[in-house]
Order: C-alpha cells, then structure tokens, then sequence
C-alpha cells in the first residue's frame, strides 16, 4: 500500500506520457513522416518530464488560456494549481504550415533526437513582457530566466503529447536519474511516509548538509533531489556535484535515511515560482516536505532572501499537498563551535562564517581556498580537482591558440 503523499492533480495519480514497447516502435514510425519542429534544452526537458509524470496532471504543453491563467492566477483554465508555464515555441513561418489538429514531431536541437509527437489544438502568439513580469517579477534581459522567454520563437504551439524519449539522462545519470514512479517504489519499500525534498542545483556545502539534517531530525528519509539538466555559465556540472554528493553521504549520513535521485530540467532561476514548481513535481516524486532556504532558485537580488518561502503563504491551502520545511538563513558559528541558524544562536555576525555555493564556486574558481568549515575536506578536495582541470584545460586552449596550433573560426 502507498503511504506517500499523492501526486498532484485531480486524478491523484501519476500520469506518464512516455511511451514504451509496441506503442513506442509505432509512435517512432510514425514520427519520421511527421513535420518536424526543433525545440530547446529547456523544452526537451519539460518534454521528459511530461514523459515521466513528473508534471502530472499535464497532458501536454498548454494552450493559449492555461498559459495566461498560469502567467496571472497561477492556475490552469480547469482551476488546477500550477506555477509555472509549460510551453513549446515555434517560428512564424513553420507555424503558419501546420494546421491545427495536425500532428508534429518535436526534435531536440542540440542531438537530433526526436523527443516526442504532438497533436497541435492551438497555435497562438504570447506577451512575452507580460509572461516575465508575472513570472521573474522583472523585465530584465539580464536575468537568465526572462533572456530564455525573450529568446523563445513567435508561436506557442498547445497540444497533448505522446513522449518517445528520455534523451541521454538514464545512461549519463544512471546512478541518479529517476522517474517518480521509481523514487516512491524505494520510499515504500523503506518504510517512508514522511520524505523532505532537498534541491540541488550547487555542491552541497555545510549549510545544505545542516538543512538537510534538520529535516532526518523530525521525518522518516531525505531525498537529496539535484538538477541534471542545463545550469547558467559558470555553475558545476552534474557529474561533479553527484561525486560530492556521494562522498557526503558515505561519511556524514545514515546512507539508509538518505535516497540521491537526478531530474532532468532547465533552471528557469524564477525564485519563488520556481520554488513552488519544485515542491509541486517532487509530490509526484512521493515527497511530503520541501526544504526552502534562503534563496531558493533565484539568481542576482532580483529576489528577498526569504520569498521563496514568504509565496507557499499567498497561495490557497488546498494548493498542494506537499508542505514547505522552512530554515532559517545557516551559517557555522565559530563561539557554537558548529553550524547554526539566526533562530539559534546568539552571537555576531563577526563570529559567523555565512556559506553559499556563490561565494564558495567564486572562492574555488580564483584558486582560493575556503575556509576549513565551509564544506566538508572530502567535498573540497573533489571540487579543486574540478577547477585544476578546468584551468589546464584554459591554459591549453591559450597555448594552442597563441602558437597556431588551432585555427581561429
């Protein structure tokens, strides 16, 4: 029996639109016939996660009404809640040839791969202005998120889907990458009722590991739930961030508390909305709690500290099952002689190491060195090797260039 949390959504169950077996060998026959559409890293994800159920109830990218309602009212044209819109664009001209209730085939720009079909009920143009107003609370092309929906093509094409791949992420994450069905299959056969969410999008350093203990403290498992699709210039790869991961918790946690999974989205930085994306897709997952700390997926000051949990209370009570674990900004006190919060300790911001993946990513990257209790000497170790490769390989592009060995493009 599933003591979880139910998935989101009327229905109350996974809804995974990604094909498998005969269905799947003819939906792939019948796609290569198919006018075909190339879409973006961050569509392709959203595509997966369609396939998946981890956007459960969705059925497929949304029409013109659940875009404006998600956009304004945070809530889909059926009165679902949803933060965030899910969309697939398209050039002027190559909207213009496809008639609706037609079907098309949905290409991954970057590999090629045919991603999914779709039966188009609505073609239609978007405020964009307005999309990220509501959305990032700014215009601002300087922020990562608006720059992604100002660079988005003309149409919106709306229309369910049928998934026919997962891209690489099952075999270049294997070790982490997940469908929901599979997280609450491990959080039942352990026990679990009571999970926390933990997002990851930098290496866990010793405040992410405080958060995370806070919540074993009072819940039956921890599921440390970290992005493996694209991040901003600049950020640690996936590959770096699940070493370090695993080293945390081979010799800082109870490894049978603890499930690491992978999820295969785009950062949209949108702070509080994305916040609430996030708890609404890991309850598909079988989490009860989300971690929200100081920050939550914003990017710059485009956000307060704390808005990210300040929104779970602007939207109605029956909005979401999952709940927000909210934390106090964390830092490692040096009078505690350990990590602490602002709810907790006493003292001056003179005795406080504040810990952040910026400042840590900025310190590693000029070839600095923390300090001994910003994360874990295991976890410094795998992320200086990260930046010494990254500068050879620097300082082997400049030699290469400076003698001619490579042509200039």
């Amino acid at each position: 029996m599933d003591n979880l949390v139910r998935p989101h959504g009327k229905q109350k169950k996974l809804l995974p639109l990604l094909l498998e077996g005969a269905a799947l060998a003819e939906e792939q026959k019948k796609a290569a016939s198919l006018k075909k559409i190339t879409i973006t890293s961050r569509e392709t994800g959203d595509a997966i996660m369609l396939g998946i159920g981890g956007f459960t109830p969705l059925a497929g990218f949304m029409d013109r009404k659940d875009w404006k309602d998600v956009c304004t009212e945070m809530k889909m044209a059926d009165g679902t809640f949803w933060p965030l819109p899910i969309t697939v664009s398209a050039a002027k001209e190559d909207a213009a040839a496809i008639k609706e209730g037609q079907e098309i085939a949905l290409v991954d720009e970057e590999t090629g791969a045919t991603m999914a079909t779709m039966q188009v009920t609505e073609k239609y143009a978007i405020d964009k202005d307005l999309e990220c107003k509501e959305v990032f609370r700014t215009n601002d092309q300087q922020h990562p998120g608006v720059a992604q929906v100002m660079a988005q093509k003309d149409v919106n094409l709306g229309g369910p889907i049928k998934v026919l791949s997962e891209s690489s992420f099952p075999t270049e994450f294997k070790d982490v990458y997940m469908r929901p069905a599979e997280s609450r299959k491990i959080f039942n056969d352990r026990g679990w009722r009571t999970v926390a969410a933990l997002q990851l999008r930098n290496p866990m350093h010793r405040s992410h590991e405080y958060l995370a203990k806070i919540a074993l403290e009072t819940l039956d498992g921890l599921f440390i739930h970290q992005l493996v699709g694209k991040l901003k210039p600049g950020d640690i790869p996936a590959d770096v961030r699940v070493k370090c991961i695993n080293v945390l918790v081979e010799n800082y946690f109870v490894k049978e508390k603890v499930v690491q999974g992978g999820y295969p989205l785009d950062m949209r930085y949108a702070g509080p909305r994305e916040a609430l994306l996030h708890a609404l897709f890991r309850q598909n997952y079988g989490c009860s709690h989300l971690i929200v700390g100081r920050d939550h997926a914003g990017v710059g000051n485009y956000y307060g500290p704390f808005d990210a949990q300040e929104i779970f209370h602007q939207i109605p009570p029956d909005a979401l099952e999952i709940q927000p674990l909210k934390i106090d900004w964390t830092f490692f006190c040096y009078k505690c002689r350990g990590m602490a919060s602002m709810k907790t300790c006493p003292h001056g911001k003179e005795d406080r190491l504040l810990l952040s993946g910026t400042v840590l990513r900025k310190t590693l990257s000029e070839g600095g060195d923390p300090p001994e209790d910003f994360s874990r000497p295991e976890v410094l170790a795998i992320l200086k090797d990260y930046y010494a490769r990254l500068e050879e390989k620097v300082e082997v592009k400049l030699h290469q260039a400076a003698t001619g060995e490579v042509k200039a493009r």
